[in-house]
């Protein structure tokens, strides 16, 4: 049923000349991204056919990194990928992005307890890296056209974290059943957990029959013979989809005793085929695509977080989606944009109540059975359109070249035609958000879903509602069941989400990808992005004073440092509590502010 492989099987993609290629791209990866936050200080040498010739000294002064880079707005590091040359004692060596953490460690400040387990997730990025080059994935020419499921599962990882794929936990099989970017489909498991450990939350009027048969159809009656040839009540129990993974490596030996007492029964295998998502723990149902996607707890180690789900907060997750649902669809504006939201309409949690008496501090052995149902976007589609995960529009393919020219190039558009209409359905509604409701989500590549007709975004779709939405003000009403989005932060701090994942998360790639792959300028990206601020400003004169106290055209900002986050909690990126906490890549100009309006706001700039 899922992937077996020999040993050799195993590493048979680990080929000398992929290795080198991996490796290179991603101690490219390495010094932009350290560069960019200020971690490490390349220092400049001179001039060279119009780039800019670098060297950077290891800890270890016998030990330096050449190379030619331009240095874009935010401190973006534009690095000619061919020209990176590592001496040693002056004499040249191979490119090893293992070996340039140990070199640099004490210049990024590694905890040397964490270093070990960092050390382990970049080489399990580089592991899967090999892979997808090993297979020769499709080209970004054919992906500017392909279905939704086709571009998911072409995506690299985060364009920021060095460490982006770690995926620890998973060993070489699991690599191949349940990695997004190698798994085929796959099923999923079912557990019936009893109603005095367990809880379902739904968004009314679904109800938790409804979803069980919705979801498993006859098998939902099968699956009820398991429990009553037991001598149990299947009325007495929910029914909790659950990775397999995490059944085999967590769940039969950690929960053993609730499995003794029949609190927790196995009842076996779904029926339909999933596919992984970016996310690694949700999945697309693609026998029926229409049905709910799946979320589930899986405890491996990604990316600065074990990748749990907690059942404390499943009980709230569909209300608070159910509000923000209910708040977007209200207001006149985002209709108008087009913009929704996937609801995540139902959730189930299983309590184990050994391990929630142990401890009262939040930890991952009470996140370990827990799921959730999130509405399919195909449910948001008109005919003659398609979806996209945003994550693609900064995918580059194996053989260096971008999706993002050859999407514009599909769509017969001008570039700034193309890319002032993405930038308005991506941005205004999430402008609109912030200053008419004091709200922001966390709009990266993977939560953000665009609509294409004829290849141009028309609308976006965000997803991920439950555990990555704020409400910035103590003016907004929440009900009850939505507190725990209230986040109270000083006013000067209040724009740091939008400069942080819009600008610095997106926008700096996607200037640097027009300028590398289509020679547009960087600057003209920016007064579009100035523009579209300008024209959403221009159409909301009510908000003046807010505009005013939150001024997206300040002179500087300073977004939020990724990396030196994880280097610093590997397992824990951000107190939810306090998700402004965080360490900043410093000071750097603010790539708008230049397009400023001369005096008090009186019309849009013009193209």
């Amino acid at each position: 049923m899922f992937n077996t492989v020999t040993p050799r099987e195993a590493v048979a993609h680990l080929q000398p000349d992929i290795w080198a290629k991996v490796n290179r791209l991603h101690v490219r990866k390495m010094i932009a991204e350290y560069a960019h936050e200020q971690i490490i200080q390349p220092s400049y040498r001179h001039v060279k056919q119009g780039w800019v010739c670098y060297v950077l000294t290891a800890d270890q002064p016998n030990i330096e990194y050449r190379f030619r880079a331009k240095i874009l707005r935010l401190n973006h590091w534009y690095i000619l990928t061919k020209s990176i040359e590592k001496l040693v004692d002056g004499q040249p060596a191979p490119l090893d992005a293992l070996a340039f953490i140990v070199e640099f460690s004490e210049q990024l400040q590694m905890d040397p307890a964490l270093l070990p387990v960092y050390m382990e997730e970049v080489a399990a990025t580089l592991y899967g890296s090999a892979h997808i080059h090993a297979q020769e994935s499709p080209s970004s020419a054919y992906l500017a056209g392909a279905g939704y499921q086709e571009i998911e599962h072409a995506m690299t990882g985060h364009p920021r974290f060095i460490a982006n794929n770690g995926r620890v936990g998973f060993d070489a099989c699991d690599y191949r059943s349940f990695a997004p970017e190698a798994a085929s489909p796959m099923p999923l498991l079912w557990l019936a957990g009893h109603r005095s450990c367990t809880e379902f939350t739904s968004i009314a009027p679904l109800e938790y029959e409804q979803v069980k048969r919705q979801e498993l159809g006859r098998l939902a009656d099968d699956f009820d013979a398991i429990i009553s040839s037991k001598q149990l009540l299947p009325a007495e129990y929910i029914y909790i989809p659950v990775h397999p993974w995490q059944w085999y490596n967590k769940l039969a030996g950690i929960f053993a005793p609730d499995i003794a007492a029949n609190k927790l029964v196995i009842l076996g295998y779904g029926q339909d085929q999933y596919l992984p998502q970016q996310s690694i723990r949700t999945f697309f149902n693609v026998d029926h695509p229409e049905k709910f996607y799946v979320k589930t707890a899986l405890s491996i180690l990604n990316m600065g977080y074990v990748r749990g789900l907690s059942p404390y907060f499943m009980r709230t997750t569909p209300g608070i989606n159910e509000w923000v649902n209910t708040l977007v669809e209200n207001d006149a504006y985002l209709r108008e944009t087009g913009f929704c939201t996937l609801r995540e309409i139902a959730t189930t949690g299983y309590s184990n109540h050994n391990y929630e008496q142990a401890t009262r501090t939040d930890n991952p052995y009470k996140k370990m059975l827990a799921a959730l149902w999130r509405e399919s976007p195909l449910s948001r589609m008109q005919p003659g359109q398609r979806i996209m995960t945003m994550a693609a529009l900064l995918h580059i393919d194996m053989q260096g070249e971008a999706l993002l020219p050859a999407l514009i190039q599909l769509s017969g558009l001008d570039p700034d035609v193309w890319l002032k209409q993405y930038i308005h359905v991506y941005m205004s509604p999430l402008l609109h958000c912030f200053y008419q409701h004091d709200m922001v989500f966390m709009p990266h590549g993977e939560n953000i879903i665009l609509v294409l007709e004829n290849h141009v975004p028309v609308r976006t779709i965000m997803k991920d509602i439950g555990e990555e939405v704020s409400v910035l003000s103590a003016d907004i009403a929440l009900p009850e069941v939505a507190g725990r989005l209230r986040v109270l932060v000083p006013d000067e701090v209040r724009t740091l989400p939008l400069f942080t994942q819009i600008f610095d998360g997106i926008f700096r790639f996607i200037a640097a990808i027009l300028e590398e792959h289509m020679d547009y300028p960087e600057k003209r990206f920016w007064e579009l992005v100035a523009n579209v601020v300008l024209e959403y400003r221009q159409q909301h004169p009510q908000l003046e004073q807010k505009f005013e106290q939150f001024d997206l055209f300040v002179k500087e900002i300073s977004p939020d440092a990724l990396n030196r986050l994880q280097i610093s909690n590997n397992r824990q990126l951000r107190n939810r509590a306090n998700p402004f906490d965080v360490p900043s890549i410093g000071l750097v100009e603010n790539p708008i502010a230049a397009f400023r309006p001369a005096s008090s706001f009186t019309k849009m700039a013009t193209l």
